[in-house]
């Protein structure tokens, strides 16, 4: 892509997780508040390569980690909605199907 500014880096990275409906992973968050919402977390399982990685899907990763299969993501508003498309984030798509 070559952004090399690390500005346009977290703008990039806030719009994706806007679109995946997922909230930022906050390095000072209290442990205890609950778990945050499992596609983040499960993208957060992902982030390093290799076989085991590659190969883990999100319905084995829920069942391993012993979460709930649905996540309660807030619904995105205004201008952030996915006005148009078709599809929803994975996990707003799981929370259908139960």
């Amino acid at each position: 892509m070559g952004v090399t500014d690390f500005g346009h880096m977290q703008e990039i990275s806030r719009h994706v997780r806007e679109l995946l409906g997922i909230e930022e992973p906050l390095f000072i968050r209290s442990i205890t508040l609950p778990y945050r919402d499992n596609m983040g977390l499960f993208l957060e399982r992902k982030a390093p390569t290799g076989k085991k990685a590659d190969a883990l899907t999100f319905s084995q990763f829920i069942q391993k980690a012993g979460l709930e299969p649905y996540t309660t993501t807030p619904p995105l508003q205004g201008s952030q909605a996915m006005e148009g498309v078709g599809a929803l984030p994975a996990s707003q798509d799981m929370q259908r199907q139960n």
